[in-house]
């Protein structure tokens, strides 16, 4: 184990997590601990010193992932990149006091609830995996003329990279685009394979502005009918607005159709309707 024996340096790298297991090399490799380390896109750097900033080197951080697993097992690695994932401020220092303290210890230190670091470590790896969990539930699909099912979303977290599996199997027999408004890039299935995908907007539109002409004729009754089927369902007598808060948060009802305001009430087509004359009906 490399002790750190250097003045300590500020590094920056290119923000993926990636950059950082290279960031993490490098540390080891000039034994000098990081004062600070942060995405160069958003770096703050003091009047005199200049943070160094490293290159994504691929393999640099092969090595430091693989070399994870001799301290720690797959669920515990993995639960690094997870809180990576989470954007929390102070993340990478986060992961550097973690792997660290593991290295120095050399076993597996997931339950040593003693450290400040390992309990943070749980709990953003939790909260981020009910952010996915949320997002695979609360997610909701309009269907566009050429048959691409479009759905824009904005988690507090980063969890694209966590759902691509759940709608690529659960939703393998359609076109999909799923964006993140905040992050601006997306997962796109092609009925082949799930991709990621960034493209930018023409002036003076969002994003993920469609216009109505775009979608689906059909898509306005789509909705209608989701809606009638929620309102049918719901019991008034047994509301309890704080419990299905609590389950449903508020920020997420601008993904949900249910959510949304009543533009017109469902009436079923009179003609549809059995016959009153008993001679009239079937046998």
């Amino acid at each position: 184990m490399p002790v750190l024996t250097a003045p300590p340096r500020d590094y920056t790298y290119d923000g993926t997590f990636e950059g950082l297991l290279t960031v993490l090399f490098t540390v080891y490799d000039w034994r000098a601990a990081p004062s600070s380390i942060q995405p160069e896109a958003t770096a703050q750097t003091g009047l005199f010193a200049q943070p160094a900033h490293r290159e994504t080197n691929e393999a640099q951080a092969a090595r430091v992932w693989d070399g994870l697993l001799k301290t720690m097992d797959r669920e515990a690695r993995a639960r690094l990149y997870h809180v990576f994932l989470s954007e929390d401020a102070g993340r990478e220092l986060l992961i550097f006091r973690y792997v660290d303290l593991a290295l120095r210890m050399a076993r597996d230190i997931s339950e040593n609830y003693a450290s400040a670091d390992v309990r943070r470590i749980q709990r953003l790896a939790q909260q981020l995996f009910r952010e996915k969990h949320r997002m695979e539930a609360f997610v909701r699909f309009e269907k566009t003329q050429d048959e691409l099912f479009h759905a824009t979303i904005e988690p507090d977290m980063d969890v694209l990279p966590l759902i691509a599996a759940h709608f690529t199997k659960r939703y393998a027999d359609q076109r999909w685009l799923i964006y993140d408004r905040r992050r601006h890039y997306g997962l796109y299935y092609d009925l082949t394979r799930t991709d990621v995908v960034q493209f930018e907007p023409a002036a003076g539109q969002k994003a993920t502005d469609i216009s109505a002409t775009v979608l689906d004729e059909r898509e306005p009754l789509f909705r209608l009918l989701w809606q009638t089927y929620f309102d049918h369902v719901n019991i008034p007598e047994r509301k309890n607005l704080k419990l299905h808060r609590r389950h449903m948060p508020l920020r997420y009802w601008r993904y949900l159709s249910e959510k949304q305001p009543r533009e017109q009430r469902f009436v079923s087509i009179d003609n549809k309707r059995p016959p009153t004359d008993a001679n009239l009906r079937p046998e």
